[in-house]
């Protein structure tokens, strides 16, 4: 599993260029190492994404064990709707996954899993 996901501005030209570098040494027989990379072109894009609100959910999500959704909104003191809204933003990104759970009852549960990877590039976050 990789354990670093690197947050980064970026132009095109760049992403190509370190794609064919890798290419390159691909072709060369060497091996790369795994990498996550989330690039944005424009900065405010990046704190857009990571908003304040969406850092706190990673955070709760690690301090709970297997939090839901519902959970998270209580926790937060959040609307419930925003929170999953975030999370299914997140999940996008690959910095969580969820999972649904079957419950005896007539509800079932979607539980929240951040993996356990350094956030590189938002200064001091650390999400594991």
């Amino acid at each position: 599993m990789i354990k670093k996901v690197k947050l980064e501005t970026g132009t095109v030209d760049e992403f190509f260029k370190r794609s064919k570098v890798r290419a390159e040494k691909l072709d060369r027989g060497e091996k790369l190492p795994a990498e996550f990379r989330i690039a944005f072109e424009d900065p405010a894009d990046l704190l857009r994404v990571l908003s304040a609100e969406r850092l706190r959910v990673l955070y709760a999500i690690r301090k709970k064990t297997k939090p839901t959704i519902s959970g998270l909104a209580i926790i937060l003191k959040r609307d419930r709707r925003a929170v999953s809204r975030d999370v299914k933003l997140l999940e996008g990104l690959g910095l969580l996954k969820t999972r649904s759970e079957a419950n005896p009852g007539p509800v079932s549960y979607t539980h929240l899993d951040v993996y356990k990877r350094q956030v590189e590039g938002c200064g001091a976050l650390h999400v594991s």
